[in-house]
């Protein structure tokens, strides 16, 4: 058990639970799976460039994903549908909350010029989607091996009934918000 999942266990289910006065333990909101998706970008041509994605994303999550592939055709970027376009990782259980907390205690504080997270980043189901203009915040990617620069999108996928639910579970285990203007 990780040092975050311990402290959602002890003090913000409780908490949670006050705030919102729930009757029941089944209705306080928790963290069901995190999604992280990486896409190859312009070089979906480029096989190599769908491996070295599959690849930082196994060195990220320590998990092996699984390839995306494009739904419709795009002539613009030269896309076909059933194209690999990148992978995608679901984390649940334990390895969702060593990710969590790898995301709050190493990714996040490396960012440039971070000003908080965004509170319009949640949808109306209280899931919260999360984007990385730069995987090389993660120290398993290291900057003298990689091609090219790319990012990372991560979903945390919440049993909460709305966005104030899911705000209040994500502050309380330390996730950074901007402040409302």
């Amino acid at each position: 058990m990780t040092k975050l999942e311990q402290h959602y266990k002890e003090s913000v289910f409780k908490e949670l639970k006050a705030h919102f006065n729930f009757k029941s333990v089944s209705q306080v909101p928790k963290i069901t799976k995190v999604v992280v998706n990486m896409t190859a970008g312009d070089q979906v041509s480029n096989a190599k460039a769908i491996e070295s994605v599959l690849d930082d994303l196994r060195k990220i999550t320590g998990q092996k994903p699984y390839k995306t592939t494009a739904k419709k055709s795009l002539a613009t970027w030269k896309l076909r549908q059933g194209m690999p376009m990148g992978g995608k990782v679901t984390l649940r259980r334990q390895q969702m909350w060593n990710f969590l907390a790898k995301v709050l205690h190493i990714a996040i504080p490396r960012i440039r010029d971070f000003r908080g997270l965004s509170q319009k980043s949640f949808d109306n189901n209280g899931n919260f989607a999360l984007g990385f203009k730069e995987a090389i915040v993660f120290p398993e990617i290291t900057f003298d091996k990689i091609s090219k620069i790319r990012g990372l999108d991560v979903v945390i996928v919440t049993t909460a009934k709305n966005n104030q639910q899911a705000q209040k579970l994500l502050e309380l285990l330390g996730f950074p918000f901007a402040k409302k203007i």
